[in-house]
């Protein structure tokens, strides 16, 4: 299928590895030019450089920035030989607050969580989105969580803030900027196979004590695909997200989880 989007320039936030890098791959693969943010250079550079090789014909640019600052964000909208603040595409994604007991959180740990998960998102669509409805077509894609859906007790912070942004987007993904060719949809993980999963794991093994196999098995027997998901179908998602073949779906919550959420609704 030709997703109709090649030639366009997309920002993709968190871009070096996990979720973000498989969003950018699948759309360079699809000859979308592609402004990759980060912040460990290292880790950026050589996921640029491979991407490069894998996507010939794409202009490839890696900004090393903290795109949940202001700072950041110019930093990505200066980056020589990019398109400025017209991008054609907007994949925003930060690092996931962590877990905890709400009752240690304080009102620092609010505002950092706030300002990565909701408000981050909220500044890059307002510096795009007129842009995108003057020229016609516009596509933001929000890498949030299922926890969406269906919180998760120890993941308050990142329940509250992705959920105060998913309000916000329910509204103004439906103002006048539907009607001009730009759609905002958020793309909702389940567990899949990356940095943050084996984190987790880690981390569980440590406390209770059993394998990281075996908490890895256990996880997946939860899910009835029986697996994780990987970073390369995530993408494929996003893409068509991005996609002309998406332009009648906006404001919506398209949950990628391998049916581990229940609910009929």
């Amino acid at each position: 299928m030709d997703m109709g989007i090649a030639g366009k320039w997309a920002l993709v936030c968190g871009a070096s590895k996990g979720l973000g890098l498989g969003c950018a791959q699948a759309l360079a693969a699809e000859g979308v030019h592609v402004v990759m943010v980060a912040r460990r250079a290292d880790v950026l550079t050589a996921s640029a450089d491979a991407l490069r090789k894998a996507s010939p014909g794409v202009q490839v640019l890696a900004v090393a920035a903290d795109i949940t600052t202001a700072e950041g964000r110019a930093a990505a909208f200066a980056a020589p030989g990019g398109p400025g603040t017209a991008f054609d595409i907007v994949v925003t994604n930060a690092g996931g607050p962590l877990p905890g007991d709400f009752r240690s959180w304080d009102r620092d740990t609010w505002i950092q969580a706030l300002d990565a998960n909701m408000l981050t998102p909220i500044e890059l669509i307002k510096a795009t989105v007129d842009g995108m409805a003057a020229r016609g077509f516009g596509r933001i894609v929000n890498i949030t969580s299922s926890a969406v859906k269906a919180p998760i007790d120890i993941l308050g912070l990142s329940n509250g803030a992705r959920s105060g942004l998913t309000g916000f987007v329910a509204g103004v993904a439906r103002s006048g900027i539907a009607a001009q060719g730009v759609t905002i949809n958020n793309l909702l993980p389940g567990k899949f196979d990356t940095d943050r999963i084996a984190t987790v794991i880690q981390g569980a093994a440590e406390k209770t004590g059993k394998s990281v196999d075996d908490i890895r098995r256990a996880q997946q027997a939860q899910i009835p695909a029986g697996r994780f998901g990987n970073p390369q179908e995530f993408g494929a998602i996003c893409a068509f997200l991005c996609s002309v073949h998406a332009s009648y779906m906006t404001g919506q919550n398209v949950l990628a989880d391998g049916g581990a959420y229940a609910g009929s609704f």
